[in-house]
Formats: C-alpha cells, sequence, structure tokens
C-alpha cells in the first residue's frame, strides 16, 4: 500500500497538521560545518526562517559557544542575542545534557541552573534535554529549571540499535519522562540507524506511553533512510518533524525542509509554511559555503556498516578532521570498528554526547597504543564507576577488571561529583556577571581573552558584483531576458525569452 493509500485524518475527516522544527542554524552547521556558524553567517537568514512558519528554530547548544570562541573568535551570547533577537515571531530552542554543559565529564546543578536562567533570559523560550542514560533525577531537576523560567521542558530519548534497546524499553523510559512533568518528547536518531519498520513500531510505542503530549522526530540521514522514517513516524503518530535547509541538509544532516514538506503534502498532511522563504535561506547558504570554502549537503548512501560503529552525525566530520590532524585519517573505518567493539564492552552505551567521545575517545587510544585500555580516560573510569547514570547493559567483566586496577581508577572509590555553588564559583573568578561566569567556566580562559583580542568578521554574503554582471550576461544572451535586482537577496524577472 503507498503513501497516498494510508493518507491520515483528525477524527472529523481533515487532514492532520504536521509542525515543522527548523535545525538550519543549529544542527545543520553542527553536522556539516563542524557549528562553525558565526553571526554574519547567520543573521542575514534569520528574518526569512522567522517567517517561514516554523513551531520552533532549534538555535545554540553548549558545545556552541566553545566552537564560536576557539575557533570563530566570536563571542557566543552576542550571537545568541543577535540571532534571538532577529526572529520574534518564533520560539527559539536550546539543547542541553541534563548534567552537563560543554565538558564531557559532570557538571554542577548551581550550574546547570544557572545556564538555563542565562539562555531564558536572552531568548530561549523551548529546551530539549537529554540523557543517555535517563537519569531522571537529574532530567525532572531541570525540567523544573526551566519551566520556573516560563520556557518548556522536552527530555529527549536517544534512539540506540542494541539488544537491549528494544520498543519497551522506550516505552518505560517515556513514561518515566511524562511523570516528570515534560511538555513534549523528542525522539533523536543522531546516527541514522533507525529503519522504516522499526521506527512504526517504536513511534507508535513513544506516542501511546506519551499520552496527550506532542511527539517531536529528529532523524539523521547517515543511512539515507530518514526521510521514509519520518513519514513512518509520522503515520505512526507522531505531531512534529525536524529539518533543514537543503544546503545544509541529507547525509549526516537531517532531512530538508524542501523535501520533506513536498512528501507531507504528498503523503496527504497539512503543512502550514511560507514556501517563499526557502528560496532566499537556500540562496544565502549556498552563497556562505562558496565564500567561506565549506561542504553543502550530499546524500549518503546505506550501509550496513553503520549499525556496528553507530557513529552520531554530528560527530562523523569533526572526528574524521581529529584523525587526519593526528596523520591518522586512513585509519578512520579501523577506528570505526575498534568503536563498536568499545561500546558492547561498556555496556551498549547511546552514542551521544557524552558517551559517543567516551567510546570515540577509548577507541582510538586501544588503536594508538596496540595495547587495549591501557591508557583509560578519567571520564570512562566516571563512567564505569556509574557517575553518569546505571549502564543498559552490563559492564563486559574482563574489561571492568582491567579498568578498575589502576591506581587512577580506585582513586574514584570515594570520589563524588563536586557541587560548588555559585558563590563559590565567583570567588574563583572575580566580580563578573552571570554571562561571564558561564563563559569561563565553559572555556579557557586565555581562549577567551583571543577571542575579544581578534577583530570581528562582517562578511557581505550578498552577490558580487561579478556574480550579477555574469547572470545578467546569461540571461540577456540566452534568453533576452533583464534582471531585477532588489534590496537584499535578488530575484530574477524572465520577460521576452522562450
Amino acid at each position: 500500500m503507498s503513501y497516498l493509500d494510508r493518507a491520515p485524518r483528525n477524527p472529523d475527516g481533515s487532514r492532520r497538521r504536521i509542525e515543522i522544527v527548523d535545525q538550519t542554524l543549529r544542527d545543520g552547521p553542527q553536522s556539516w560545518w563542524g557549528m562553525r556558524l558565526r553571526k554574519d553567517m547567520g543573521l542575514p537568514m534569520a528574518a526569512e526562517l522567522d517567517r517561514t512558519g516554523f513551531h520552533t528554530i532549534d538555535l545554540v547548544g553548549s558545545s556552541i559557544f566553545e566552537v564560536l570562541v576557539r575557533h570563530c573568535k566570536e563571542d557566543p551570547w552576542e550571537q545568541l542575542i543577535s540571532l534571538s533577537r532577529a526572529m520574534p515571531e518564533t520560539t527559539v530552542r536550546a539543547g542541553t545534557r541534563s548534567n552537563g554543559i560543554v565538558t564531557f565529564g559532570l557538571t554542577a546543578d548551581s550550574v546547570m541552573d544557572l545556564w538555563v536562567q542565562r539562555l531564558c533570559a536572552h531568548g530561549i523560550g523551548s529546551f530539549w534535554i537529554y540523557d543517555g542514560l535517563f537519569n531522571t533525577d537529574k532530567i525532572g531537576r531541570l525540567v523544573k529549571t526551566v519551566q520556573a523560567e516560563g520556557a518548556q521542558a522536552l527530555p529527549c530519548i536517544l534512539f540506540a540499535d542494541s539488544p537491549y534497546h528494544t520498543d519497551e524499553y522506550y516505552a518505560a523510559r517515556t513514561r518515566e519522562l511524562v511523570a516528570l512533568g515534560a511538555d513534549g518528547i523528542e525522539l533523536e536518531d543522531a546516527a541514522g540507524l533507525l529503519t522504516p519498520g522499526r521506527t512504526c513500531t517504536l513511534v507508535a510505542a513513544i506516542k501511546q506511553a506519551a499520552g496527550d503530549l506532542p511527539v517531536e522526530i529528529h532523524f539523521h540521514s547517515n543511512n539515507a533512510l530518514a526521510p521514509l522514517n519520518y513519514l513512518e513516524g509520522l503515520l505512526a503518530g507522531a505531531d512534529r518533524v525536524h529539518t533543514v535547509s537543503r544546503p545544509l541538509a541529507a547525509g549526516v544532516s537531517l532531512p530538508s525542509t524542501e523535501n520533506t514538506v513536498a512528501n507531507l503534502r504528498y503523503a496527504g498532511f497539512d503543512v502550514d509554511l511560507d514556501e517563499s522563504r526557502f528560496g532566499p535561506v537556500e540562496e544565502h547558504l549556498l552563497r556562505v559555503a562558496e565564500y567561506e570554502d565549506l561542504p553543502v549537503g550530499q546524500p549518503a548512501e546505506y550501509s550496513l556498516f553503520q549499525y556496528r560503529h553507530q557513529l552520531p552525525g554530528g560527530m562523523a566530520g569533526t572526528f574524521k578532521a581529529q584523525l587526519r590532524d593526528r596523520g591518522m585519517e586512513e585509519r578512520f573505518e579501523e577506528v570505526l570498528d575498534e568503536m563498536s567493539r568499545v561500546r558492547e564492552e561498556l555496556g551498549y552505551p547511546v552514542m551521544a554526547t557524552p558517551f559517543s567521545q567516551l567510546v570515540g575517545t577509548q577507541a582510538v587510544l586501544n588503536v594508538v597504543t596496540g595495547s587495549r585500555y591501557s591508557v583509560v580516560p578519567d571520564e570512562v573510569l566516571i563512567y564505569a564507576h556509574g557517575f553518569y547514570g546505571n549502564p543498559v547493559a552490563p559492564i563486559d567483566e574482563d574489561v571492568l577488571d582491567k579498568i578498575m586496577t589502576s591506581p587512577k581508577a580506585k582513586s574514584y572509590d570515594s570520589w563524588e561529583p563536586p557541587q560548588p555553588s555559585l558563590a563559590e564559583l565567583r570567588a574563583r573568578f572575580g566580580q563578573v556577571s552571570d554571562d561571564e561566569l558561564i563563559l569561563r567556566l565553559l572555556v579557557p580562559e586565555n581562549d577567551i581573552d583571543v577571542m575579544r583580542a581578534t577583530p570581528q568578521r562582517h562578511r557581505d554574503f550578498a552577490p558580487t558584483s561579478k556574480q550579477v554582471r555574469f547572470i545578467r550576461e546569461l540571461v540577456e544572451t540566452s534568453v533576452g531576458a533583464y534582471l531585477h535586482i532588489e534590496a537584499g537577496d535578488f530575484a530574477l524577472t524572465l520577460e521576452g525569452g522562450h
């Protein structure tokens, strides 16, 4: 039976309306550009995105703060304020772990609360909150913090493919999240592992467990199946999908807004977006990619190997770059294969921050040293001691014995994650603003100093006069038309041609 024959309807016979969450400013650049989207790159398209009619626009995560300071030499608070103010008509979202901000370790509750409060003060009205081990105490505490600031809190279910991550497992976790007072549930497949059949059963189970709460689906296209999975997920009851403008879509990123909207309408859903806004955003991103020598989204081919390593889309490009910097690019697949072994041995943690980084780092160390687990990062020791939460499956006994025999591991036997107060942290950094305090906790102070000493980039991404002349000559000679240029993005007006 085709999707046209399965067209969904509301009880009154009307078409079901699907809402769209935009990822053009957050997950799209994270997946394809390593989060390196400066303010001058994002601001010119903010108004177009704001007027498109998206339910929510995802804008920021804590790792973006670090990247903007260290690599773009840009103040992330200034970017956040500028972009959120440029989009007054749409709810703007941020993402955060339940128990950590930028590092792969654990963050004090006082800092987590301040982080949420400052984001809300600068325009954030919605949060997706994730925890790969479903530490409901931490998730629930942060849900209350978010809601106390007048924002919505949507805990995120991170999909993983393992013998332990069953539909029943995820339905049980959904019921726990609903009991925390959540405003909705988000299901994320960051590694593009879902198949259409599994999507159908999984979303149906989560939707039933979520009751009246809206369910969002956020699937990456690492294995080329996400567009099809979106249709199956919506037919199974999901209410919203996450998409991104075409130049930052597909492959390690999410499905494009353009194609998703067309598919949904062909399938019989109703989508209320202003499609005239799609073109200007796409054209701007293509110019940014050209001027900055950045890649544009490319479709991926289906690969069974993806199910072994389960590397998430947002990490793929960064991981390759790190291996290239160390002269190990040719060993990428070897490291990925080792990642699959490490993940199984560590109890099948979901491959999302911080566990994807922990598994990836351990895999690299195992390959480089030639002696597996001879070097173990502190974060892996913290995980093995249960400070992140309880693993889904038992850690391999031989690996656990090897990890726990080191003196460093034994030092964590009586360790407790530090919980400094804000007063104690302010005493460390002096009399600084709350925004500055957060920034200094996220990023090394030397990097902040370098950022502030570096002139800000304000590149003009409008078409150059050379580009305009080329298009004018092309049009006039080939179709006898003239070029009409409006303020901002230009538009071709073809008259008298064929």
